[in-house]
């Protein structure tokens, strides 16, 4: 794109450029007269001749003028004026000009207005090295030329050269110091260069020649913003708005501004009509995908990111964005294939680099995630990001204090980083000791930060107080976290998941599931532990994966697409059987990597409990342990953790009830029509108070002889990535059982819910 006065760059700025097209020559030589001399002045012309084609330009006859000069040029092929003359009309016509200008100076090398036209064609055409020589050259011969130490301090720094640019357009403004285009670039050189604070001051030296100069209040704001002047650039920026209307970069500014001033929403809107009014402008598509992510809309945030990729595909960071997105959308294979695109495009993209290693860490890929994590500290000892991502490696395998230490080392790099604050709370018990902690949680709330910091903070801060046995202080963050997250977040959609559990009971009925399928695989290898999210799940796939004959495989994503798959299929049993074969021999495919040497992997997925009849229908002899825990300290339990858009229903107590009742509507439907053999299920309170029975019941169930190590599970060591990391690391115990007793007061929408319960559970 060739630069213009309102092009945008990519911070968010505009940038004046004027176009610097030498006057039209005053002569024209006369037919029979030798040509010029070089570094001579023009010959005498016959003045007749210099009307004629002067008033055929004036009159905006520049065709005609050109074959007149053409003709006088066949007399006088050598006279450079003529070749300057034809440059000129060529250029203002909009057809090649520098053949005709290049001849001109080459014949008239000490002509100024030669360079200059030759140069300002250059320029326009995006040639900027070329144009610099030719500029530089007139400066030789004319130093005090305004308007061409303007030009080509333009080129520099559309060059990158910010720095070179500096001093012309200084020397610009000592000879006039009310020049508004020296004083607009000289403030965007120096906003590029870092100094802000004097760019600020070019700007209000403008705006002091002309307060409504909208461009100018648009560069103010934008510098202001960026040194964290944040309503004063509020100001400026809405006045330029307000000066010209459709401006796509004042409208891009605004949006910036108040991302910056922790306002999504506005944002959003702002840099939408950024991109109505300039649907190119990949930058606001960006910041747009920005504003939408700091909103929690990571879906439209992704089509904003795509967009803008379409346009620039070459560009590694709209790649990663792009991976953002699809990482934060739960995509998580064609996330690492974005990121690697980043990657292959900029090797040393460190945001890239780091986002493929949270990615991998989820695939269960740790020894890779742990090397990108490594070599971003080769480079930056401090990278606050590679240390966080390191330390909750450490924890995933048990290494608390391995985990602890990184964690300092990143709080030394930066004090206040939401991530890291969040990462410390998640991976212990918080303590009074951790006065420091919860001093610096507080003081980085008190600061603009992107709103799923503040809400991880939040959530941060909730258990902070509930491990300290501080209820009202905790449920209070929690609800902020939450009302947040509900706010900005994707809504939950009660007829959309009625409809599917319908659906669910409607199509997995006794006589499907008891007709058998011959395409299914008689594979015993999967055991599925399913239930509702933090109704011990982990727990029970740490116990089971201790067996020296199982494995965990942690939670695979796989059956919500096989679901979809299934009902592609439709309903003729040959494309139902051929389906079902597909889908169990990519699941077994998916699930090999932790197969080796062992009778048994363990997945669980906690949402499979919709997919049950699905797959028993894929794999008819494995087993499924159905995971019960009391309704009230599971949705406490769900409201307390911070799962971002992934359950929409944890968001708001009326939601958890409703997704609660859905979810026993549909597990009370597998416990008609599966088999004892097929379901077992564990209440959790039971597995607690009696460890070793449910243990062999378990084990027993699942094929698998019994072996004591497995009462020992919290000694085992594997890699757990789950909330519950820090928990199956301890001896089993009672502490979370009844904790819903502690919140009592605020839990009115569930309390319909102990309805489901014996009176026991219902007295606590």
């Amino acid at each position: 794109m060739k630069p213009g006065r309102n092009d945008p760059c990519p911070c968010g700025s505009g940038r004046k450029f004027k176009l610097c097209c030498g006057a039209l020559p005053a002569a024209a030589a006369a037919p029979g007269r030798a040509p010029d001399a070089p570094g001579a002045g023009p010959p005498a012309q016959p003045q007749g001749s210099i009307a004629a084609l002067g008033a055929l330009v004036r009159q905006g006859r520049l065709a005609e003028a050109e074959t007149q000069a053409s003709l006088l040029l066949e007399r006088s092929p050598d006279s450079g004026t003529l070749w300057k003359f034809i440059g000129v009309v060529r250029a203002r016509q909009g057809r090649d000009a520098l053949p005709a200008l290049r001849r001109a100076v080459d014949l008239l090398p000490g002509d100024a207005e030669a360079h200059r036209n030759l140069g300002a064609v250059l320029k326009e055409q995006g040639r900027l090295e070329e144009a610099l020589a030719s500029l530089a050259r007139v400066l030789e011969i004319e130093p005090q030329d305004l308007a061409v130490m303007i030009a080509a301090a333009d080129c520099l720094c559309a060059l990158g050269r910010a720095r070179e640019a500096v001093p012309l357009y200084e020397r610009a403004l000592e000879r006039n110091p009310n020049l508004p285009e020296a004083l607009n670039n000289l403030g965007n050189a120096l906003r590029e260069l870092g100094d802000c604070t004097r760019a600020v001051e070019r700007y209000r030296q403008l705006l002091s020649l002309n307060p409504d100069d909208a461009e100018a209040n648009a560069n103010l704001g934008n510098t202001l913003r960026q040194l964290g002047q944040l309503e004063e650039a509020l100001s400026c920026t809405r006045k330029a708005v307000a000066l010209d209307p459709r401006a796509a970069i004042a409208h891009n500014n605004l949006g910036l501004v108040l991302a910056a001033l922790a306002r999504p929403a506005e944002a959003a809107a702002s840099l939408r009509r950024a991109v109505e009014l300039n649907p190119r402008f990949t930058q606001a598509l960006y910041n747009l995908g920005n504003a939408l992510c700091d909103g929690g809309d990571y879906a439209r945030a992704l089509d904003a990111y795509r967009r803008a990729v379409d346009l620039e595909p070459q560009r590694a960071d709209g790649h990663w964005h792009v991976a953002r997105a699809l990482y934060e959308l739960g995509e998580l294979a064609e996330s690492v294939g974005s990121y690697r695109r980043a990657l292959a495009l900029q090797p040393e993209h460190a945001q890239a680099r780091l986002g493929l290693a949270t990615a991998l860490r989820l695939e269960g890929r740790l020894e890779e995630a742990r090397a990108l994590c490594h070599a971003l500290l080769a480079s930056d000892p401090g990278h606050v990001g590679a240390l966080a991502l390191l330390g909750d490696l450490s924890a995933d395998r048990g290494d608390f204090a391995q985990a602890e230490a990184l964690f300092g080392r990143a709080l030394a790099s930066d004090a206040g980083s939401p991530a890291v604050l969040c990462s410390i709370a998640a991976q212990r018990r918080m303590t009074a000791a951790d006065g420091a902690w919860l001093e610096a949680a507080v003081e980085a709330l008190g600061k603009p930060m992107a709103l799923a910091h503040e809400i991880g903070l939040r959530y941060a801060l909730g258990k902070y107080h509930d491990d300290l046995g501080s209820y009202a202080e905790a449920f209070a963050h929690y609800r902020q976290a939450n009302e947040l997250s509900a706010r900005h977040g994707v809504p939950y959609d009660r007829a959309g998941l009625e409809r599917q559990v319908d659906e669910i009971i409607a199509t997995f009925d006794a006589a499907l599931l008891g007709a058998g399928h011959s395409g299914a695989s008689a594979s015993e290898l999967p055991v599925f532990v399913v239930g509702m999210p933090r109704s011990g799940t982990t727990l029970a796939e740490q116990i089971l994966a201790s067996h020296t004959q199982a494995s965990g495989a942690g939670e695979v994503r796989f059956w919500d697409r096989a679901a979809e798959l299934f009902r592609e299929a439709g309903s003729a049993t040959a494309a139902r059987r051929a389906a079902l074969a597909d889908l169990a021999r990519d699941y077994l495919a998916r699930i090999s990597e932790h197969s080796a040497g062992v009778q048994r992997v363990i997945d669980k997925m906690p949402a499979n409990f919709l997919h049950a009849g699905l797959i028993h229908l894929a794999f008819p002899h494995a087993r499924i342990l159905h995971m019960q825990r009391h309704p009230l300290d599971t949705c406490l339990s769900l409201y307390f953790q911070n799962f971002g858009d992934r359950q929409p229903h944890a968001h708001d107590l009326d939601s958890l009830a409703h997704y609660y009742r859905q979810y026993v509507r549909v597990t009370d439907h597998w416990r008609a029509v599966l088999a004892p053999t097929t379901l077992l299920e564990v209440p959790y309170e039971a597995l607690v108070a009696n460890q070793e029975r449910w243990t062999r019941r378990m084990l027993e169930f699942t094929g698998l002889p019994w072996e004591a190590r497995c009462l020992d599970f919290h000694r085992t060591e594997r890699v757990v990535i789950t909330a519950s990391r820090w928990q199956v690391r301890q001896k089993i115990n009672s502490g979370s059982i009844g904790r819903w007793r502690n919140y009592e007061p605020y839990l009115a929408p569930l309390r319909p819910l102990l309805e489901l319960v014996g009176d026991d559970a219902r007295s606590g």
